[in-house]
């Protein structure tokens, strides 16, 4: 399962200026976690987030229930602005 891509889809659905998202994904010790970096604009981060922080957390619910269909991964998401 492409994680990235996924996560890349979802955030790019939601934010106003696509052509700012990057979404890399970063090497672990552990070959069971995967960490995922999302950086925005500044002025797409509130959105990102949303109230309270549930954007973000829908995200990471929608990703983990994708790798426990898939192959039981860990997933960590960080979410900045640049």
């Amino acid at each position: 399962m492409n994680y990235v891509a996924l996560t890349e889809r979802l955030v790019k659905s939601l934010v106003v200026d696509e052509d700012m998202v990057t979404v890399k994904e970063f090497p672990s010790d552990d070959e069971n976690k995967i960490t995922i970096e999302v950086l925005v604009s500044e002025t797409d981060l509130p959105r990102l987030i949303g109230k309270g922080g549930r954007t973000a957390n829908a995200i990471r619910t929608i990703l983990k229930a994708s790798s426990s269909l898939h192959d039981h991964k860990y997933i960590d998401i960080n979410i900045e602005s640049f």
